[in-house]
């Protein structure tokens, strides 16, 4: 009888490891966890990871989305591909306006930063969920900044309020209970900075779900 492949050996040498077998395995390093740990976030045996960090096993594409997650990554960064630089610059002309719950904003900062930047528009008397400004409470993980362009604006912090003019600004701790409103009857412009963490934009900024509207 004609014998069979030999069974692999955890010791078997690897002429060529894939791309992305040195990859997985930095990435989990960079992530400061241990093999099993990491194998136990994403589901896997120990010994299915180890093969995979050592090229011997090739990972499906559903193997690659649950170790990007593990690892706070994409694919493609899995795959060691580079991603493209993105645009420092946001021209004026740029992404449109849109529109969550009556309050209105735009891009003024890149997309996948740690940082979100938006110019806003808060309508008088209407909170974003439709309500009176002062009855929607945020609180959420991360820092706020915000400056007041045009009209008066209105912000709760914990207990205080403060009544902001053109050309002030605010920066405040967001696990502090927070609100806003318009003070004008014409509303209020502003720049508004967050930390984007764990949130939608729409959900963190202005609740509700947003729809894009014509530019400004």
């Amino acid at each position: 009888m004609k014998p069979g492949p030999a069974p692999d050996h955890p010791d078997d040498a690897v002429d060529e490891l894939p791309a992305v077998a040195p990859q997985l395995r930095e990435l989990r390093r960079r992530a400061g966890l241990t093999l099993e740990a990491a194998a136990a976030r994403a589901r896997l045996s120990p010994a299915h990871l180890s093969r995979l960090e050592t090229g011997r096993r090739q990972p499906s594409l559903p193997l690659l989305l649950g170790l990007a997650r593990t690892y706070g990554t994409t694919v493609s960064e899995l795959l060691g591909e580079t991603p493209a630089v993105a645009d420092p610059i946001v021209r004026a002309g740029g992404p449109g306006a849109r529109e969550a719950d009556g309050w209105t904003y735009w891009q003024a900062g890149g997309a996948g930063r740690g940082m979100q930047a938006l110019r806003v528009h808060v309508p008088h008397g209407r909170g974003p969920d439709g309500r009176g400004p002062e009855e929607l409470v945020r609180v959420h993980p991360g820092e706020e900044w915000l400056y007041v362009l045009q009209g008066r604006l209105r912000l709760h912090l914990g207990e205080a309020e403060y009544l902001l003019e053109p050309g002030d600004s605010a920066h405040f701790d967001s696990l502090t209970p927070h609100r806003i409103g318009a003070a004008s009857p014409g509303g209020a412009d502003l720049l508004f900075v967050h930390t984007l963490l764990q949130s939608s934009l729409a959900g963190l900024c202005l609740g509700g779900a947003a729809t894009t509207t014509h530019h400004r």
